[in-house]
């Protein structure tokens, strides 16, 4: 499975943007990571292309939502009332199975990141 991700970009505390992430296959699942700088690698939201179910990171519930597009194998990540603290490269990934999950190794894909800033 290959996964281009694409949306994101520079924008000012409180400001939102929509990040993009296209499957060359349908999978079961797939979810969001980002790694801030001096940061480490951590979950941020997943869902189920069949069903549609989600889960997200508590820190950005209320303010990202996850969604797909199950006839383009595409999800998206709308993310509000960004904080500067959202910086990071967001990548996007297909897990190697159908449950939710926010552990990153039970993802077999990996798409390149696509850069956020927030500034304060």
């Amino acid at each position: 499975v290959q996964l281009q991700a694409s949306g994101g970009g520079l924008v000012q505390a409180g400001g939102s943007l929509r990040l993009s992430c296209a499957a060359s296959k349908r999978s079961g699942v797939m979810g969001w990571f980002r790694q801030g700088p001096g940061k480490e690698h951590e979950f941020v939201a997943a869902i189920r292309l069949s069903g549609g179910s989600t889960m997200y990171a508590d820190s950005v519930k209320g303010r990202f939502t996850i969604t797909r597009d199950g006839a383009k194998n595409t999800v998206y990540l709308q993310m509000n009332s960004l904080k500067p603290e959202d910086t990071a490269a967001y990548y996007c990934a297909a897990a190697r199975g159908f449950a939710l999950t926010s552990v990153g190794r039970e993802y077999g894909y990996w798409g390149q990141g696509t850069q956020v800033t927030v500034s304060s």
